[in-house]
């Protein structure tokens, strides 16, 4: 399976647990071998791993690479550059 950049996968509105499941993809904390639809009691479930994940979520919001909507039920990708390219 090919793996797709973090950005690419939130480029539309994503559910919270999605996101979630895209975000432990980028890091390597989850394989895309086990699809999200097996994967989603770790978003649902209270553990340290789920809140980790949303905790995160909230954080890029923050710091402005995602946009929420919703309560925070929906996330996608804000940034339009990366933030280590700098106009001069």
């Amino acid at each position: 399976m090919s793996e797709m950049a973090f950005s690419e996968a939130m480029k539309d509105w994503v559910d919270w647990d999605q996101a979630a499941y895209e975000l432990g993809l980028s890091l390597g904390a989850l394989t895309a071998d086990v699809p999200f639809s097996k994967s989603k009691r770790i978003f649902w479930e209270d553990n340290p791993a789920g809140r980790a994940f949303h905790a995160t979520l909230l954080a890029l919001v923050e710091a402005g690479l995602l946009e929420s909507r919703h309560d925070d039920e929906q996330f996608r990708w804000a940034s339009t550059k990366p933030l280590n390219v700098f106009d001069d």
